[in-house]
């Protein structure tokens, strides 16, 4: 289960955060799809198996949204903001970067 949220585009997709935790700081996750169901399973085909959207208490903001759309995948990740909100100034990074590293840690 992950913290996060959805924004509906006015072209009838969405844009899915969610916040997973993978190492000590954790990661935000974004992508951009039809539904919020088809965001969910396209993360669960890369193997995220345990991800659940429940609520929508940290939406994308305006600047989130606007990465996502132009990443060609669509699916993008940074790691999280720090529990102050203070965010690093990080480039988002294809989905790929973080799927070659270490196994996510899942909360069960």
């Amino acid at each position: 289960m992950a913290a996060g949220g959805f924004c509906k585009l006015p072209n009838g997709t969405v844009v899915v955060a969610l916040n997973l935790p993978y190492g000590p700081a954790g990661v935000r996750v974004l992508v951009h799809a039809r539904n919020r169901a088809r965001a969910l399973t396209r993360l669960r085909n890369l193997g995220l198996r345990a991800i659940y959207l429940r609520g929508n208490a940290e939406p994308p903001t305006p600047d989130e949204i606007t990465a996502v759309l132009h990443h060609p995948d669509g699916l993008i990740w940074r790691t999280a903001p720090a529990d102050n909100g203070v965010m690093v100034n990080e480039l988002w990074h294809p989905i790929r970067a973080l799927l070659r590293g270490p196994a996510l840690v899942r909360q069960g």
